[in-house]
């Protein structure tokens, strides 16, 4: 019963404190009462206590505020910046109304379609509507809406923009024919309208991508940065002897070794009720606790490192992407040197382009496409590069929340993009950018097990910001 209500809380993006959850776990009807709770809370409550459910009960109008967003700490200037639009901590604006979902898939559509008029091999395009009158060739930029397989073996898509739909034929001969397509995504066509079927026969795809020209420029900056993610503090499989090696690395090499900035890329706390029976693998099963014991194992990294954390889906933040940074109701006891930030966010350290995100839709690009897998992230990482989207597909395990603007969309090119949430550890270049999924700090769950889920922990990706090199400092 705890786990269903675990469940349930999670999904409303609502965390439970531990006098409260005894409160509804005390009832005779747990499951009963908490909906009754759900339903007279404030729509924006997040962290509700055995207090609020008390003043729940009093009275049908008796509602309360949930603690407010923290605004990003924007107090390390000079050489680490949140890039001004890319945080969606404070400016979360979406209600879940169908005209935000219109205006959010609007918003995407135009990000994108902004992009693919910039390249040099397509140009500006012509709406849909104007496009399937036309005897010649045409450009045209269209989200994916489905895509299939004729008896043939020819590919048909179905494509839309603000003026209407089409089909796309792509001849099973065609040099294009091999192209990988998920729903929502957003492509340039360059193709022909056949005025008999009303279909544009495609004879070339055009994607947004990083372009082939984008390289890593030399700088004279001697820092380097380092990532850890998924460190999974509470969980009973955290390696804390590894983790104590990795700390006392850093006291006694970061500052010969110039490590100067390590950003966490979520999952910093195993959280509570994200999975079936994951109480019984929680050395801490509290979730305060567990930021608590977050705070003092950062402690023991050296006070002159900047250090930025961001939420995943274990951590006490609302489930839908992007997610708004840690509140500060967990973050008190941490230190001053660490920087609060949203996930995913663009970040400007001496010069370079970072872009963090934690990586969750890696769960719908190995569910929608047969060869993409766990067990290699970075190809995943390149077909968002190539995408220049965090999480095209929409509706399926990865909630995405329609804001007004897509902060999922790639808008910048990054000279280092890191994830993690697969728990992998491993570096690859792309057009110029380091890619880097960045390991974990807990080692194989029963969860995992059942799953054949094989992680590659306690790995710390370090990029020099100078000339770019990435080395993997393993601490097994």
């Amino acid at each position: 019963m705890k786990d269903e209500i675990l469940s349930a809380a999670v999904s409303k993006g609502i965390f439970f404190s531990p006098d409260a959850m005894e409160m509804i776990l005390s009832n005779d009807k747990p499951m009963e009462f908490v909906n009754t709770v759900f339903a007279h809370l404030a729509r924006n409550a997040m962290f509700v206590s055995k207090q609020d459910i008390m003043d729940c009960i009093a009275g049908d109008k008796i509602m309360f505020e949930s603690p407010k967003e923290i605004k990003p700490n924007n107090k390390f200037t000079s050489d680490l910046n949140i890039v001004k639009g890319t945080d969606i901590t404070g400016e979360s604006t979406c209600e879940g109304k169908v005209n935000d979902f219109a205006n959010y898939f609007k918003a995407r559509f135009f990000t994108m379609k902004r992009l693919i008029e910039k390249r040099n091999d397509f140009g500006k395009a012509m709406t849909i509507e104007r496009a399937k009158g036309l005897d010649r060739e045409v450009r045209i930029v269209g989200m994916v809406y489905d895509k299939s397989t004729t008896k043939n073996g020819h590919t048909m898509l179905s494509v839309e923009d603000e003026t209407g739909m089409t089909k796309v034929f792509i001849s099973k001969d065609s040099p294009i024919a091999n192209e990988l397509f998920v729903t929502d995504e957003v492509i340039g066509i360059i193709g022909k309208p056949n005025t008999r079927t009303e279909f544009i026969m495609a004879e070339k795809i055009i994607r947004p991508d990083i372009p082939k020209t984008n390289k890593w420029e030399l700088s004279d900056s001697y820092s380097k940065i380092a990532f850890l993610s998924d460190v999974h503090v509470g969980s009973s499989t955290f390696l804390e002897p590894q983790w104590e090696k990795m700390t006392k690395w850093l006291r006694e090499n970061s500052d010969k070794e110039c490590i100067n900035y390590i950003i966490f890329p979520g999952d910093v706390v195993d959280g509570i009720g994200v999975f079936p029976d994951q109480d019984k693998e929680l050395d801490i099963p509290d979730i305060y606790q567990q930021y608590e014991k977050l705070a003092e194992y950062l402690k023991e990294i050296p006070d002159h490192i900047k250090m930025v954390i961001h939420p995943g889906n274990h951590d006490a933040a609302r489930p839908a992407e992007p997610q708004p940074a840690l509140n500060s109701v967990f973050t008190k006891t941490f230190d001053s040197n660490i920087l609060m930030v949203g996930n995913p966010i663009y970040l400007n350290v001496e010069g370079r382009t970072v872009l963090s995100y934690h990586g969750k839709s890696i769960d719908d690009w190995v569910a929608a496409v047969q060869y993409l897998t766990y067990e290699d992230p970075l190809r995943v990482m390149k077909e968002m590069c190539i995408r220049r989207h965090l999480a095209p597909i929409y509706g399926q395990r990865n909630a995405l929340a329609p804001e007004k603007k897509d902060y999922m969309a790639m808008e910048y090119v990054p000279d280092i993009f890191v994830s993690g949430h697969v728990h992998g550890a491993g570096q690859l270049q792309y057009n110029g950018i380091r890619l880097i999924n960045a390991s974990t700090w807990q080692s194989q769950t029963e969860y995992q097990r059942m799953h054949n889920f094989n992680p590659n922990p306690a790995i710390m990706p370090v990029v020099d910001l100078g000339s770019g090199k990435v080395e993997m400092k393993d601490f097994n």
